[in-house]
This record gives structure tokens, sequence and C-alpha cells, in this order.
């Protein structure tokens, strides 16, 4: 950080620390609900979301073919093979916009194209089956399949989008891994496929939320969550005591080490603020009051739409919990705009997920891929309100 930013950082806290009124009912509210969110989000998401995927960036980085993934993510690599890879990527992974970080900052520093890695980055925390399943059940099946299709149109127009505004950079990007020579691989690769999908078991199973009707297959799932996330770990340790050198794992405890650095100050920082300015989720006692979203989110307008996918981009929405959120809102007067305008915006991005997606791609990519997600929900939710003016929400 150069001199000059660390001055205004310190000016900046100085004024804010000056001029706040810390005695201010909602002022002191708002504060305690930041640190309230930064708890549920370090007992919710650190352990069982975060940790998993730091370890999976972690062996992407260090043991997965820089070869393998130039062949199927790199620019040279089939459009419709690339991105159809990266966008269904959601379908496995039920993670939220910041635990899907270290798993993108892996594959975009082993070669990933920034079209294919930022599909992924959108699809990880978009397409998720159970939180479609929950849209469609709980606020009507128009928007559950809306949702679905919004979230597949998006990682591949998204990806798109970011390749060609960025072609030029990233055709010298993509010239400097060319040039790396390809080392041997230490091992067949269906045993790198193997030992990281018993990781993705170990955070699928994990990060397994509880579902609101107690029968089903995702309830099944649920009652033996442990037992498939703890088969996943101990799967995962022979894997790594039988087929890795002491050498090797200590290259990937540094990887590992190395995103969590790179990541987790920025990410509890972005939800203390998040959590100061709008509060906990379902809860009206950040900065902002949660009746002013209500409002200005009403009937289908352009102005609605647009505030609906800002508010849903600055926003942290842990996996599933967007659902009930929304229910709420819409049963405060919400449109049905609006409401796909916010689902589309806001589980792919939040304020803390942009502050590392800049430490990753830099700040003129950052922009545009938030402008991108904002622009192509408001023009969503605007298409689906003319269509779909009502919305029959369950409960409501």
């Amino acid at each position: 950080m150069s001199e000059r930013r660390v001055l205004l950082l310190i000016v900046g806290v100085f004024l804010a620390a000056y001029y706040l009124p810390v005695d201010h009912p909602r002022v002191q509210s708002a504060i305690l609900e930041a640190f309230f969110m930064l708890q549920d989000y370090a007992r919710a998401h650190v352990l069982t979301c975060l940790v998993p995927a730091f370890f999976i960036a972690g062996a992407i980085a260090v043991f997965v073919s820089q070869g393998a993934v130039l062949k199927y993510l790199g620019a040279e690599a089939k459009r419709l093979v690339a991105y159809t890879v990266a966008a269904v990527s959601g379908t496995v992974l039920a993670v939220c916009s910041c635990t899907v970080l270290p798993l993108f900052a892996g594959i975009y520093a082993r070669g990933a194209g920034i079209g294919p890695a930022t599909a992924f980055l959108y699809s990880g925390p978009a397409i998720n089956v159970l939180a479609i399943v929950l849209t469609a059940k709980v606020l009507g099946p128009e928007l559950g399949i809306a949702r679905a299709v919004g979230a597949v149109v998006f990682a591949y127009a998204l990806g798109l989008a970011m390749a060609f505004t960025f072609r030029t950079s990233e055709a010298e990007r993509q010239a400097q891994f060319a040039a790396v020579p390809e080392d041997a691989p230490a091992r067949p690769l269906w045993k790198n496929a193997v030992y990281l999908l018993a990781m993705v078991a170990v955070l699928v199973f994990g990060a397994w939320g509880k579902p609101r009707e107690p029968v089903g297959w995702a309830s099944a799932v649920f009652e033996v969550k442990w037992w498939l996330a703890g088969a996943g770990l101990l799967g995962t340790l022979g894997m790594v005591w039988a087929w890795f050198s002491r050498d090797e794992v200590g290259e990937w405890m540094e990887s590992t080490w190395g995103f969590a650095k790179q990541i987790l100050p920025l990410l509890f920082a972005g939800v203390l603020v998040a959590g100061f300015l709008l509060g906990m989720p379902g809860r009206d006692a950040g900065l902002v009051p949660s009746t002013w979203v209500a409002e200005w989110v009403g009937g289908n307008s352009l102005g609605a739409n647009l505030f609906a996918s800002v508010a849903g981009a600055l926003m942290y929405f842990a996996t599933l919990t967007e659902v009930p959120i929304l229910q709420g809102l819409v049963g405060s007067g919400m449109g049905s705009g609006p409401a796909l305008a916010l689902l589309l915006a806001g589980p792919a991005l939040s304020l803390p997920n942009m502050l590392v997606i800049r430490s990753v791609l830099g700040t003129r990519k950052t922009a545009a891929f938030v402008v991108y997600v904002v622009l192509l929900s408001t023009a969503a939710g605007m298409i689906f309100g003319a269509l779909f003016p009502h919305l029959t929400v369950a409960g409501g």
C-alpha cells in the first residue's frame, strides 16, 4: 500500500471516529449488528465453508496440472466446453459468494481465462440446486425457473463480456502461461481427481444446511452430513499419507496459507461494514432501515429494479438465507421484477467478496464484473416484472 493510501486511510478513520454520532440509538445498534454479523459469519461459515475451500484452492494451485486448466478453462479452450464447465459448477458447490473466492483465485492463478474464471465466480453461488428448489417452493415456480435460467445465462454472458472487454490484457496474460514449461505430473490424473473430490465432499456436506422441510432427500442428507463429511476428510488424509511426499504437503500448506492471508482479512472487514450498514439478515437494526429498502423496490419500474440489483450486490447472503429474506420483502410490497433482480445479483456478489475480487483481478476488472452483474440483473428484473407482475408467496 502506498504512503498516500495509508495517509488517506488514517484520515478517513479519524474523521469517522470524530464525527460518527455514536450516542444515537441507530448508530449504536448498527455497531452491534456489525459484530453480530461477524460472529455469525465466523460460526456458520469459516470452519465448514472457508477452511475446506482454502485447502481445495491450495491443492488446485499446487497439484492441478496447469496444462489441464489451460486445456479446459484457458483462453484457447473451446468456448462451449470452457463456459459449460464453469457455468455448471454451482450445481455441485452449495457455497456463498465468499466461500467461492478461494476456488476462483485458485483456478485463475493456474491459468484459467478471465471469461471462464468469472463465469465460475458467478455460477458457484448462483446456480445452487437447493436454493433454486427452495425459491420455487416458497416464492413460486415462475421465480424459481426464472432464477435457474437467469443464473445459467448470466454465467455465460458475464464470462463472454469479461473476456471481450479485457481481451488485450488477457492475451498478454495467457501468453505468460504458455511460455512456462509444463512439469511432468507426479502422479496419475485420477489420483489428483479423487483427492480433490474427497475435499469437495468435506466442503459440500460440511456446509449442508438444515432444510425447511423435515422430509425428503435434502433432509436425509442433513441427518448424515457429518458422517459424509468425515468420510471425505478421512479419505483425504489417507490419500495424502499414501500418495504425497512431505515436500508436496509443505507446498500445499504454504499455498493454502497464502490464500487465507489474502482473503480472510478483506472478508472480515467487508462483513463488518455490511453488518453496520444493513444489519443481520431479517433484522431492522443496521444503519439503513429495512423499511427504506421495501419502499424503494415496490413495483417493477427501472428505478426499483436497479436499486434491488445494487442492494443485492452490496448485501451479504449466506447460502439459502436469501429466500426467507426475500419472502419477507415480497410480503412487504416488493415487486416481482426487483425480487428476481435481487436474487440474481445478491448470492453472487457482496461487499466482502468485492474487496477480495479486487485483490485478485484489480480495480478495473472488478468494477466491470460488478457493473455487468447489476445491469444484467436489472434487465432480467424488468423483463420478468413485465411478464409476471404478481407473486404468490408461501405463507404470505
